[in-house]
């Protein structure tokens, strides 16, 4: 009887990079998954040798664009948007008087006032999510732990099954989930004694509120940037369309001069936000973006500027 063979498999060593580039990436070796095992790392495995092009799949990853936080860009898009059209249609209807100053004692009055408010808005919508997603957290903690497995697997198979997981991947994702928070039943032991400081971002309760409602946990210190934030683009926003008021006398005249300014604003404010919250698909998304913004700023300071306009006649 034939003894089975234990040659070893020729694997190939990662390629040699150029001396005058320095490698970003440490090598990967190439292991197949015919010698692999459950116990090799993920990170591990690589089918580079059965590749005719001899690449591995690591390689064909593009770099990753780095965005900035989409709740900061969110907030600076409210201040922004807000002080460019509230504080330019109250120069407008101001402008009527005829003196410069007057618009500027009240727009700056408007300024100060509105950024505050905006400040305080921001902070206090930031905290009713913070407290809501902790009361959601406390309720569903709560369910959890007193819930069976198949309840537990039934919840976790309408949230990954839609998205092609068979029951069977789900009973054993819901069973992982379960064991990593420490949340079974059936453990007597007091689930405060063995929480690791990390718990509250793994186990079900985790899973079933960032995937399930969609919920992340607010930080406090999100609250104090978001009223920064806003307050702070608001002001900005609303210098904008107030600035030609400084240095021209005539009302009327510095009226054109800021119409002027706030739609280049509004084109330039648009092209950025395409290009930094990475919706622009070249040149075409960037100009797109550009218009749309100056549309969406235009129709709302014009409408502001109308019924101004209109009780000032009545």
């Amino acid at each position: 009887m034939s003894e089975p063979s234990t040659a070893a498999v020729a694997v190939a060593l990662p390629r040699r990079m150029d001396d005058g580039l320095k490698a970003t990436k440490p090598p990967v070796w190439p292991i197949t998954n015919s010698i692999t095992t459950d116990s090799t790392p993920l990170s591990s495995k690589c089918d580079r040798v059965s590749r005719a092009d001899g690449v591995c799949c690591k390689e064909l990853k593009q770099e990753e664009r780095t965005l900035i936080d989409p709740d900061v860009v969110r907030d600076v898009i409210i201040g922004l948007s807000d002080g460019l059209t509230v504080p330019f249609a109250l120069t407008a209807g101001l402008s009527s008087l005829g003196t410069s100053k007057l618009v500027v004692l009240g727009g700056v009055a408007e300024l100060i006032a509105g950024a505050i408010s905006m400040g305080i808005g921001g902070f206090l919508a930031s905290q009713a999510e913070r407290d809501h997603f902790r009361f959601l957290k406390k309720q569903t903690s709560a369910r959890v732990s007193v819930s069976c497995s198949g309840e537990m697997e039934r919840e976790v198979e309408e949230i990954l099954g839609p998205l092609g997981v068979d029951q069977n991947a789900c009973r054993i994702v819901a069973e992982s989930l379960r064991k990593a928070g420490n949340e079974s039943i059936a453990d007597s032991t007091p689930a405060e004694d063995l929480r690791l400081r990390w718990s509250k971002d793994v186990g079900l309760t985790a899973f079933l509120l960032k995937f399930g409602e969609g919920m992340e946990e607010v930080p406090t210190k999100r609250l104090y940037i978001s009223a920064f934030t806003i307050g702070m683009g608001y002001l900005i926003g609303g210098l904008i369309p107030l600035l030609p008021y400084f240095f021209i006398d005539r009302a009327q005249v510095a009226l054109i001069y800021s119409c002027i300014v706030t739609g280049v604003v509004l084109l330039v404010f648009g092209a950025i936000k395409a290009q930094v919250t990475g919706a622009s698909g070249g040149m075409g998304g960037i100009i797109w973006g550009a218009c749309t913004t100056l549309l969406v700023g235009g129709v709302a300071a014009g409408a502001a500027f109308a019924i101004v306009r209109a009780l000032e006649t009545d």
